[in-house]
């Protein structure tokens, strides 16, 4: 949630100070592999169960959610 806050805190700085920003995109929606550094970060917005491919959403997804519903950072 702080890494997403911070980021999109930017993102609405660069809008005010004139930089013509079209959209936001988050880095992942589920947690997968990644080339360097395989299984051992997780940084999605769900939350992946490998073993059971079960996907539970983070507090991140649910804070995504609020952001986009509210078009804006709330604090």
């Amino acid at each position: 949630v702080s890494y997403l806050r911070r980021h999109l805190n930017a993102v609405a700085d660069a809008i005010e100070s004139g930089l013509p920003v079209e959209g936001y995109f988050c880095w992942s929606l589920l947690d997968n592999f990644e080339w360097a550094a395989g299984y051992s970060q997780r940084f999605g917005l769900v939350h992946v169960d490998f073993a059971t491919k079960k996907r539970t959403p983070k507090d991140s997804a649910y804070f995504f959610q609020q952001v986009i519903a509210a078009n804006a950072v709330e604090e």
